[in-house]
């Protein structure tokens, strides 16, 4: 809820224990699509699609990393291509957004991790 910019300030002034943050109660959750080959060899170039489709899906966000605009499309241009955050009233919905979204992008070159959040996912199914 607190605006992030006054507290970086007073981090790195030294004044962060001065400082009040307040803090929303939905839970985020970020999934990170990346090139093939990645940490290792990865191609530049490929095509991303679905972008647009994907952001509508309610509470998500999509932040480029390492993108590029070319010829009017979006291309890869990097190794951590894409985030996708969403939020939710709990771990369970944030992590069902965030998938939701990925799965409405068309990135053949790319790949994620299905597993993001499990153990939050696990502990509130716990609590139930």
């Amino acid at each position: 809820m607190s605006d992030i910019v006054p507290a970086l300030i007073a981090c790195a002034d030294g004044e962060l224990k001065h400082f009040s943050l307040r803090w929303l109660d939905d839970a985020a959750l970020t999934v990170i699509m990346a090139t093939k080959g990645y940490p290792g060899d990865y191609g530049k170039g490929s095509a991303i699609e679905g972008l647009d489709d994907a952001a509508k899906v309610e509470g998500v966000e999509i932040f480029h990393a390492g993108t590029a605009s070319q010829d009017g499309r979006i291309v890869a241009n990097g190794g951590r291509v894409l985030n996708i955050c969403a939020v939710g009233k709990t771990v369970t919905e944030a992590q069902a957004r965030a998938y939701q979204a990925v799965d409405r992008i068309k990135w053949p070159e790319g790949f994620y991790r299905r597993d993001i959040g499990w153990q939050a996912v696990k502990r509130e199914k716990a609590k139930g």
